[in-house]
């Protein structure tokens, strides 16, 4: 179909203009990635760098070579694998829960949740609470306040409530309870949403960095992206506690990339793997609520 002339007009600037946001929002990406892997010795020449003519490791080799690095990702990842895991686990039992219509008093834990996805209780309070289960300083602070997400609760209920009720009957006449029921029928159909919701939880898990900053008073038990704030306003690195056997260290500048690449590599590698999950899994639970 011949399209009219202030149409073709529209759709040129339509795409110039997405083409320019589209570069404007990869070339921070590009530079990180390049001054990461551009030569030191380059760097401290030319000091903003597109193109290096010498690439270099030096400065993945110096940040993993650091022991509080290591630790943090360590830490990160625990955060990640454990917060994650305990996450599913809570979401889909208390979604599985009040999917159920014989359950005492669902309308009320129900509108208890709604309240909490539309107020919030603030900083000071979280804080109290964290402080009296005495939890300042352990990493579990960073896992057990934010084991649930209301929003999360009432999309994959609303996929529970569309499981047949059929199938449930079936198992409770072959002799299975309510928890082999959860396990052995409910969850191995609910694969697509708890990959979908496991990754908004590793993603959050991964990215704690307000939380560890106010419940983490020891450097040895922050996520890497506390450390990760502290690499990129210390340009000494002195929190790096690196030990290694070159003379000299790379520039701050281009440790700063290296340690932003590696931190964000896990999550890029592992969205890939959930993606054709997270589609799928995000809108059978809003669709069919």
């Amino acid at each position: 179909m011949k399209q009219a002339l202030s149409d073709r007009m529209f759709n040129s600037v339509n795409s110039i203009l997405l083409g320019i946001v589209a570069v404007a929002t990869f070339f921070p990406l590009y530079y990180v990635f390049v001054v990461s892997f551009t030569d030191p010795t380059e760097y401290l020449q030319k000091k903003f760098v597109l193109f290096p003519h010498n690439w270099s490791l030096d400065s993945y080799k110096y940040m993993l070579s650091s022991k509080a690095f290591l630790r943090s990702l360590g830490n990160s990842g625990f955060l990640a694998t454990v917060g994650t895991a305990c996450s599913l686990v809570v979401t889909a039992a208390l979604a599985y829960a009040l999917s159920r219509k014989r359950l005492r008093g669902r309308k009320t834990i129900l509108l208890l949740i709604v309240l909490t996805i539309l107020f919030s209780p603030g900083i000071i309070p979280n804080y109290m609470v964290v402080r009296q289960l005495h939890l300042i300083n352990s990493i579990w602070s960073l896992i057990i306040p934010a084991l649930a997400s209301g929003w999360n609760v009432i999309l994959m209920k609303s996929f529970f409530d569309s499981i047949p009720a059929e199938l449930e009957e079936s198992a409770a006449i072959d002799g299975c309870n309510d928890i082999g029921i959860w396990i052995r029928v409910i969850l191995p159909l609910s694969l697509p949403s708890l990959a979908a919701f496991g990754l908004f939880y590793a993603v959050g898990y991964w990215n704690q960095y307000f939380t560890g900053l106010l419940y983490l008073n020891d450097a040895s038990k922050w996520p890497i992206q506390v450390l990760l704030q502290n690499i990129l306003l210390n340009a000494s690195n002195s929190d790096l506690a690196v030990s290694t056997t070159t003379s000299t260290a790379p520039p701050s500048e281009t440790l700063r990339m290296a340690a932003v690449i590696i931190a964000t590599l896990p999550i890029l590698v592992v969205y890939p793997f959930l993606q054709k999950h997270f589609a799928k899994g995000a809108m059978v639970g809003s669709v069919k609520g």
